[in-house]
């Protein structure tokens, strides 16, 4: 997997929002220029198309080498594969499908990616982060242990998910592939997940065990957990509690599946104290056998939390070792425990979707050009 970090092609980036829409350029996994942001005017649909070309033209006459794509995260739902953005809340003009990136591939005759922040959070940190991180460990311990595979999770306002497969996004064949926020809720099942693994829930959970009406954020729950701040510590560890078993029970679903590392981004993520014991605890538990009364593993690899130091030794150490090949006097490796780590992001969820549009349009490219020789 190629690391675009001295790549010296440059890519025009937008962080969009019902507000305002920041523009920007990667070069080398770094921003070139000081970001530009215009009102985003999403009830009007010929003025936010206005704005977004006027952001991009700002942008090429900042930059002092010529761009050879766009690339930036878009709010769904859409049909990212296209281009082509759906009917978004808030933005109320793009109501019946907008041909978004055909459009501006029209205006600049550049090459134009869109994909959910998802997704690019994930392949910015399988690029430049938590995967190559991870990977790195192991050589300087001289493990043949390598991971190929991660999932991404960001935790904020909703609960979004991303899969990097070998270098590759999978996006699946409607572009809808992890969509873990409609996973089923393991304690609430008439409802989906996200609603007991979002800052909302955190803020519920709370309020609703406290009894405290008080405007509070995670971060002050967080305190509270901590005995930092006044309030009711009881119920901020039983909020946070009742998070990491929703979100272990999403994460453990899609680890089944998926089989890689996982990193953890967003806001809420930085209360990973919190939540994470629940979380390992679903995802370490077990289910039932109808037949004997027995159990097995809720999932085949054992989970761990890589911002323990305990934890992350384990992960690390041992689970590789050597076999005889039968009538031979070689040996095979044989990676005999099976382990997943969960991982904080260190990019920083931001800097990790600007990476992964970046390092996805330079992919893309890099991929045409391949099969046209």
């Amino acid at each position: 997997m190629r690391n675009y970090v001295n790549d010296i092609r440059t890519v025009l980036t937008l962080d969009a929002g019902g507000t305002n829409l920041v523009f920007s350029a990667m070069r080398a996994n770094k921003e070139t220029v000081e970001p530009i942001s215009i009102p985003t005017q999403a009830d009007d649909l010929d003025k936010c198309l206005g704005n977004i070309v006027r952001g991009f033209e700002e942008v090429i006459k900042k930059v002092p080498h010529k761009p050879v794509a766009i690339s930036f995260a878009f709010p769904g739902p859409a049909d990212y594969a296209n281009g082509v953005i759906g009917d978004l809340p808030n933005f109320p003009s793009f109501r019946g499908g907008i041909a978004l990136g055909p459009y501006l591939q029209e205006k600049f005759k550049l090459p134009v990616y869109i994909n959910n922040d998802g997704d690019l959070f994930t392949y910015g940190e399988a690029f430049a982060g938590a995967l190559p991180e991870v990977n790195e460990h192991f050589a300087k311990l001289g493990s043949p242990r390598r991971y190929h595979n991660l999932f991404g999770v960001t935790l904020g306002t909703g609960t979004g998910g991303g899969i990097v497969r070998n270098g590759e996004l999978f996006m699946g064949d409607n572009g809808a592939a992890a969509e873990i926020w409609v996973i089923r809720n393991k304690r609430y099942p008439e409802a989906f997940s996200e609603e007991g693994a979002a800052i909302r829930a955190i803020k519920r959970s709370y309020r609703l065990l406290s009894g405290d009406k008080s405007p509070l954020e995670p971060k002050d729950i967080s305190q509270i957990a901590e005995g930092t701040k006044e309030g009711d510590q009881k119920a901020a560890l039983a909020a946070f509690e009742e998070f990491g078993d929703i979100l272990g029970n999403q994460i453990a679903n899609v680890s089944t599946v998926v089989d890689g590392l996982i990193v953890l981004g967003g806001g809420v993520a930085a209360a990973h104290k919190w939540f994470m014991p629940a979380l390992l605890k679903e995802m370490n538990g077990t289910l039932a056998r109808y037949d004997n009364g027995g159990t097995v593993p809720r999932t085949p690899a054992k989970a761990y939390d890589l911002s323990d130091p305990q934890q992350a030794e384990q992960f690390y150490q041992g689970g590789t070792t050597l076999v005889k090949i039968p009538h031979s006097n070689k040996q095979a490796v044989y990676n005999k425990d099976k382990k997943v780590g969960i991982a904080l992001s260190k990019l920083g969820t931001s800097r990790a979707v600007a990476i992964g549009a970046y390092s996805f349009a330079l992919n893309e490219i890099d991929k045409k050009k391949r099969e046209s020789k």
